[in-house]
């Protein structure tokens, strides 16, 4: 699934495309009058966006020999709310664009899942699978994300800092995004700028301003998740699993969703807790209240304290289950949190960040292969299609699975009686995990995949 440098599309992409599209009518390089004094820069892709998801996909374009532009409002380093910790899917996907993981290089490996709950506990080592590997990885978001768009740029992506995109370029007679208007800071001055691009790629977060400004708005009938964390200097810091904990209550409701402490190998802790908002509870619960309370329950020699805590307490929400729709309109993707590509499952974003950047990658160079402007469009239209394809199932059963959680008697049982049991918990962690061997593997592989298969990608 992977790209080499110069191959892909077979042409000699800096200047061939560029040439042509210009030859074209409609197309990016020749529509839209740019404003007097307004510098205007052209590529053949623009990336918005350097988080794990944009970094991806001009990684992947760029191996491929397309000039992409990679635009990101803040200067590295920045931090980002996670819980910073890795499953092998990620890794995977990190392996697969060559990013070094070794300990030098900043990364601290696990070796699975300690899962706390309704008076159990039980270690869960990561599967043996041929599809993943073994053992996931902690990286600070402060240091992840730089080292994701550095890597795209040494690929080729021309990466600016500072340069905060203020809405979507349109083209007039057609409606079709060309480009984007931004606000590039230099030297602390604000330079306005009009950038041009065949596509568009939005890995804007959350809130995503280009969708927004394209009419794409959060969908009412898909979860969203809130997290918060913080930083606190612990013994535990040095631990070999990531640690969940189930028993979030709020007085006598337990909650859904999960709280967490994962080891940074640096003398910190990564300490959070995450909530869905299929409970009533949702949105009149302060959380960093209940992250303090949570942890006053705490064994004292673990330190998980106010005066041991070295960060702020910070906040985000979690779009999941494709809660913003269609992925692709008028020449515009979007990949990671601004498709609400989060698991619903499990809140992880980052490995379908980058596994979504792969496929946006992969669908743009096809597309500006094709020798018309209507054969471009008729490829970049499989973008939906093809996210269905690798997660649609998985993500209609993970919004059945958070809607059952969110009544606090089914999520007591499933606590109470799931953690004492191994056999149980492994196929959880699976499950949750959306860790399979992709054909053959074990009984609980084959049928998850066909679960998932026979799903309706909703």
């Amino acid at each position: 699934m992977g790209f080499r440098a110069g191959q892909g599309n077979g042409l000699d992409c800096r200047k061939a495309l560029v040439k042509r599209f210009t030859r074209q009518s409609g197309t990016p390089f020749v529509t839209q009058q740019t404003p007097p004094g307004t510098p205007s820069r052209a590529a053949d892709v623009i990336v918005v966006g350097a988080g794990p998801a944009g970094s991806a996909t001009a990684y992947y374009l760029a191996t491929a020999g397309l000039d992409v532009l990679l635009l990101e409002k803040s200067h590295f380093p920045r931090e980002k709310v996670c819980g910073d910790g890795l499953t092998p899917r990620a890794v995977k996907a990190l392996t697969a664009m060559g990013v070094p993981i070794g300990e030098a290089d900043g990364w601290v490996r696990n070796k699975g899942l300690r899962i706390i709950g309704g008076g159990g506990r039980i270690e869960l080592d990561w599967p043996e699978l041929s599809s993943y590997p073994g053992f996931g990885l902690v990286r600070s978001r402060l240091g992840f994300d730089e080292t994701l768009a550095r890597h795209a740029e040494k690929a080729g992506a021309r990466l600016l800092e500072g340069c905060h995109v203020t809405g979507p370029l349109l083209d007039d007679r057609t409606g079709r995004v060309i480009g984007v208007t931004a606000q590039h800071t230099v030297a602390g001055e604000k330079r306005e700028r009009v950038v041009r691009g065949r596509v568009v790629v939005a890995a804007d977060g959350n809130s995503s301003r280009l969708s927004v400004a394209m009419g794409l708005r959060k969908r009412a009938d898909r979860p969203l998740g809130v997290a918060v964390r913080s930083y606190y200097t612990s013994p535990r810091h040095d631990d070999d699993y990531l640690e969940a904990w189930l028993d979030l209550w709020d007085g006598d409701n337990l909650l859904p969703g999960y709280g967490w402490i994962f080891g940074m190998g640096d003398g910190t802790s990564n300490v959070g807790l995450g909530l869905l908002n299929t409970s009533e509870a949702f949105g009149n619960i302060d959380y960093r209240v209940l992250l303090r309370r949570w942890l006053a329950g705490m064994p004292a020699e673990w330190g998980l304290t106010e005066e041991n805590r070295t960060q702020p307490v910070r906040g985000a929400a979690l779009p999941m289950g494709f809660n913003r729709t269609p992925h692709y309109t008028n020449g515009l993707l979007l990949a990671g949190d601004s498709g609400g590509m989060v698991n619903p499952f499990n809140g992880e974003g980052i490995a379908y960040a980058l596994e979504a950047g792969e496929i946006a990658a992969r669908t743009v160079v096809q597309a500006l292969a094709r020798p018309t402007a209507a054969g471009a469009e008729t490829v970049l239209r499989t973008y939906p299609r093809q996210l269905k394809d690798a997660w649609g199932g998985y993500y209609t059963l993970g919004r059945t699975f958070v809607h059952m959680i969110g009544h606090p008697a089914f999520m007591r049982f499933a606590t109470r009686h799931g953690v004492k049991r191994p056999y149980v918990m492994r196929f959880t962690m699976k499950l949750l995990g959306n860790l399979t061997e992709a054909k053959g593997g074990d009984a609980v592989d084959r049928l998850l995949n066909a679960v998932s298969k026979m799903t309706p990608a909703a």
